[in-house]
């Protein structure tokens, strides 16, 4: 009776599997090789929140059999008004666990394997496993990081090194999907000014006159930490952390009488958290599914390779081709062009680093091809470069010059030519 339910459950799927359509490669071979492909591909899901959740949830109904996930967060209950696989029961638990339990015991069958932490704590050989990684996060530094990891594993003498990442985001009534082939097709990098940070509000609003209730969680965060907790390193995935930022802005509001504060508020300032809607959620975890099951099977031509949705009145998805930029600082072979003030100091054009759209880079040290500039670890290193952040560009480099540049959060340089404006 068991095998005849199951059977049941998967047949409008084996019926699609088991025929050719007018989309379909014309060397595709339908049927139970498909089904087993289908089956026996290992998957990576990152990110077990809004989004992560429904993809999870649609790759185990696509008849997907062996899923991994990866999640570093609790299960808080703001999330459970939009985050279905989780119950107030489940309240501070991990949310990969309890996602992968809960799938498990829905769709018979399926095996999927959690883990609890950062995707920066597996290596290589982790992610060579998977045929294909799914990215349902709320973090550009994440989907940065996994980006450039993906590129830097490919070997052109071993096919099986190349992973399709695939990768969802929504920020309201608005979301995208994207297929990536990496070093073959546009990756994150390439579009990263595209997903321009947000804009900084003036440190003497913050420090003087807030107006607004982030103006005061800003406080906390920026200032208030420094003075009373600067011996502590502050991780905004510390609940303790948060909760503290969230006590010191609600003080201070009450001071200015600006209502408003709250915890969520804190959380979505501090990380820089979009608000998710639900319904957005399910059409581009439905995207990225499909695109999923369709280079697993090869059933239908993939992505090429970027849709975008736009819900606010009504359903409109429009889809393009994103450019391949050969500067890209991961997957291009030119470096990267950046136009700055000659007059400008070392110090003001690092500070500029987090700002501008196509580096978004929060602790850079640099290097020329003949000296380092400035490096912030180790100590002894730092105090040694450390003269140089009051010295002019144009005391340091030349125009036109090469810069390599670090930050801790990513695993690569990237490469900037520096023109003289």
């Amino acid at each position: 009776m068991v095998e005849i339910n199951q059977t049941l459950r998967w047949k409008h799927l084996y019926n699609v599997l088991s025929r050719p359509g007018p989309f379909s490669d014309e060397d595709w071979v339908p049927g139970p090789e498909t089904i087993s492909a289908l089956e026996s591909s290992k998957i990576l899901v990152i990110g077990a929140g809004g989004l992560g959740c429904e993809i999870l949830k649609n790759l185990a109904l696509s008849g997907f059999k062996d899923i991994h996930v990866i999640d570093m967060d609790t299960i808080d209950i703001s999330n459970l008004n939009r985050q279905f696989l989780f119950r107030q029961s489940d309240i501070g638990k991990p949310k990969a666990e309890v996602a992968a339990a809960f799938v498990e015991k829905r769709v018979k069958g399926v095996k999927i394997t959690p883990y609890v932490g950062k995707i920066q704590d597996k290596d290589e050989d982790y992610y060579m496993q998977f045929k294909i990684v799914v990215c349902g996060l709320d973090s550009i530094e994440a989907r940065r990081w996994i980006n450039s990891t993906l590129v830097s594993m490919v070997d052109f003498e071993n096919p099986e090194s190349l992973k399709p990442l695939i990768d969802g985001g929504t920020e309201g009534f608005k979301g995208q999907a994207r297929v990536i082939l990496p070093t073959l097709s546009s990756c994150i990098e390439c579009q990263l000014d595209m997903h321009a940070p947000r804009p900084a509000v003036p440190l003497c609003t913050i420090a003087t006159i807030p107006r607004q209730p982030q103006h005061c969680i800003e406080w906390a965060h920026q200032i208030a930490w420094q003075e009373q907790r600067k011996d502590d390193t502050f991780d905004s995935d510390d609940l303790e952390h948060i909760g503290w930022i969230y006590n010191a802005a609600l003080e201070r509001s009450k001071q200015f009488q600006i209502p408003g504060v709250t915890f969520q508020m804190t959380q979505g300032v501090v990380k820089n958290i979009i608000p998710a809607i639900a319904s957005t959620n399910a059409v581009i975890a439905a995207a990225t599914t499909s695109e999923a099951l369709k280079i697993a099977t090869a059933c239908n031509p993939y992505l090429e390779n970027y849709m975008m949705y736009a819900g606010e009145e009504g359903v409109y998805t429009y889809t393009f081709e994103a450019e391949k930029k050969p500067d890209c600082p991961v997957c291009g072979n030119l470096a990267r062009k950046m136009t700055v003030d000659p007059n400008m100091t070392l110090e003001a054009f690092i500070e500029t680093l987090g700002e501008r759209p196509e580096a978004q880079l929060k602790k850079p040290s640099m290097r020329t091809e003949e000296k380092t500039l400035y490096q912030r670890f180790p100590p002894q290193l730092e105090e040694q470069t450390r003269p140089n952040l009051k010295l002019k560009l144009r005391d340091l480099i030349e125009d036109g010059q090469e810069i390599a540049v670090s930050d801790p959060a990513y695993t690569i340089d990237f490469r900037y030519r520096l023109d003289f404006s």
